[in-house]
């Protein structure tokens, strides 16, 4: 049997942060890890672009990492690698989570729990690729691995399906390595990659971007021989006649990430639909006192810098979340924070207390490309209590702003809508 203030499961940065963060408020903290190095997935991403919003400068992956990993260290943070959680209960004075690593099966007793699990990438069977499975279909991130980490080419001429970020990097990654990348093709008639990695990664390239496009057919039996590609309508459906067979040996996948929530569920921590990361209040504590989220298991970020600053937040939280009440403490919040009209997602989505919540960190994305706009929130009457102008907003790019509710005269309870609307003019 093990004891400790805060668990934090994942050792990505989010849960460094997080880590880092509990234990500078005084919590005796234990971060639990399945892979056998710290990083997540920055370890495999050796493109600079990392830590501008933080430190101010380009860093690769590796790089932004081991900041976090060197002050991890310095502070003496317990740590296990290798090690995976195969059952969370919570209990009357907090939670039990059991772990098996090389070391065997352990019992660690927590009063709270960061969750800094990450995301996943969906893969070709989730967006209904008819065809066999042969050898050649990656995820983004498997090729990437393959050719970081391993030093092993998995493709000599490949299509990419989706303009997610990764597969754009991959897409640039790719052709460096001596590939030839015929074509990323994307369904929706905009990107989903943020602007500056299209320009960067295809433009510079002269490598097509094939919008409202997808594939609908794979070839070959033990190897990929070529794919069918088509034009979709409005409804994203393929538009029968537009079919076009590409010869390749390799569909590379960037069509989206979905956050790793099976341990939250294990705790019956309610989830958002629109994030598929839990309901969180503005200390990231999910409806489920004593359980945190932060990072991509929250919501999936754009920058690594905001799933630092989420992975603090929650550390923070938790460490007094253990201090204060050893596992007592407020979950839901009186004050809901839901997306309206035009709006994606937001997060937070509770404040628990409006009179003491000071500044909080607001992250939002828009459901649609839109020029100048205002970002609302309004009351339960319609009345805006916040409003901020943008000159232009994009799904593939996260805001983030701060508000001071304490300073929005909120009534407890109250309901709270966010929407974005068209400026004329």
């Amino acid at each position: 049997m093990t004891k400790t203030d805060v668990l934090v499961i994942g050792g990505g940065p989010a849960g460094l942060a997080a880590a880092i963060a509990a234990n500078d408020a005084g919590a005796d903290v234990l971060l639990i890890e399945r892979e056998a190095r710290l990083g997540g997935i920055l370890k495999q991403c050796i493109h600079d672009g990392f830590g501008m919003v933080r430190f101010g400068e380009k860093l690769s992956g590796p790089e932004y990492a081991e900041r976090f990993m060197d002050d991890f260290a310095a502070r003496g943070i317990a740590a296990r690698l290798l090690t995976f959680v195969t059952e969370l209960k919570e209990t009357p004075d907090g939670f039990t989570a059991t772990v098996v690593s090389r070391d065997g099966v352990d019992t660690i007793k927590t009063k709270s729990i960061v969750l800094a699990t990450g995301c996943r990438e969906r893969t070709a069977k989730q967006v209904s690729i008819h065809g066999t499975r042969p050898a050649g279909v990656f995820t983004a991130g498997t090729a990437q691995h393959f050719i970081n980490l391993l030093g092993q080419m998995p493709a000599k001429r490949c299509v990419i399906l989706g303009s997610g970020d990764i597969g754009l990097i991959m897409a640039r990654r790719l052709t460096l390595e001596g590939a030839e990348v015929l074509g990323v093709y994307e369904v929706k008639p905009t990107p989903s990659g943020l602007t500056r990695n299209i320009h960067q990664c295809l433009h510079d390239y002269d490598i097509p971007l094939h919008l409202s496009h997808t594939v609908t057919r794979v070839f070959g039996h033990d190897r990929l021989t070529g794919v069918e590609v088509a034009e979709v309508d409005g409804r994203m459906q393929p538009i029968p006649g537009t079919e076009q067979r590409l010869d390749c040996d390799a569909l590379i996948l960037s069509v989206g990430l979905i956050p790793e929530n099976e341990l939250a569920e294990r705790l019956h921590v309610p989830l958002d639909p629109k994030t598929k990361g839990p309901l969180c209040n503005e200390d990231l504590m999910t409806d489920v006192p004593g359980v945190f989220s932060c990072g991509n298991a929250l919501h999936v970020n754009d920058l690594v810098d905001y799933v630092s600053e989420s992975g603090e937040t929650a550390g923070r939280g938790a460490a007094a979340y253990a201090k204060a009440s050893a596992g007592k403490g407020p979950g839901a919040a009186g004050t809901t924070l839901s997306a309206g009209d035009g709006v994606l997602y937001i997060v937070p989505q509770r404040i628990h207390d409006t009179a003491k919540a000071g500044k909080t960190t607001v992250y939002f994305r828009s459901r649609d490309a839109v020029e100048k706009s205002k970002f609302l929130i309004k009351d339960s009457t319609g009345t805006v209590v916040f409003e901020k102008i943008y000159p232009f907003l994009r799904p593939p790019e996260m805001e983030r702003l701060e508000l001071d509710f304490s300073g929005l005269g909120l009534s407890a309870g109250t309901a709270l809508t966010a929407v974005i609307e068209e400026v004329s003019g």
